[in-house]
């Protein structure tokens, strides 16, 4: 599976922006789809994930209430909606691809977009 993230750019405070991951390879329908964050001196954390089949999902508790997280399989794309941004929410967001139920861990993912820059100026 091969992913594209995209989406990302500079935003006030109180902002929204989408980010857009498109898969090629692999049956993109048979993967849980995640969305990771990590920022300058910080590890990779988990952001939100959807199953394989739609309709479960799991969010950080820190973007619970802001950030929804969709699929559309017949498009092969993984969106994760943005709103409310806060500074703290800046990072480089990677989309990626497991196949366990609802993945939150990094070492359950084995596939991995490049990331997208997504910048929250207060």
């Amino acid at each position: 599976v091969q992913l594209q993230a995209s989406g990302g750019g500079l935003v006030q405070a109180g902002g929204s922006l989408r980010l857009s991951c498109v898969a090629s390879g692999r049956t993109f329908s048979s993967y849980a789809m995640g969305w990771f964050r990590q920022a300058p001196g910080k590890e990779r954390e988990f952001v939100a994930v959807i199953s394989w089949s739609v309709g479960s999902t799991d969010y950080a508790d820190s973007v619970k209430g802001r950030f929804t997280i969709s699929r559309d399989n017949a498009k092969n794309t993984v969106f994760l909606q943005m709103n409310s941004l806060k500074p703290e929410d800046t990072a480089v967001y990677y989309c990626a691809a497991g196949s366990r139920f609802l993945p939150k861990a990094v070492r359950e993912y084995a596939y991995w977009g490049q990331g997208t820059q997504v910048t929250v100026s207060s």
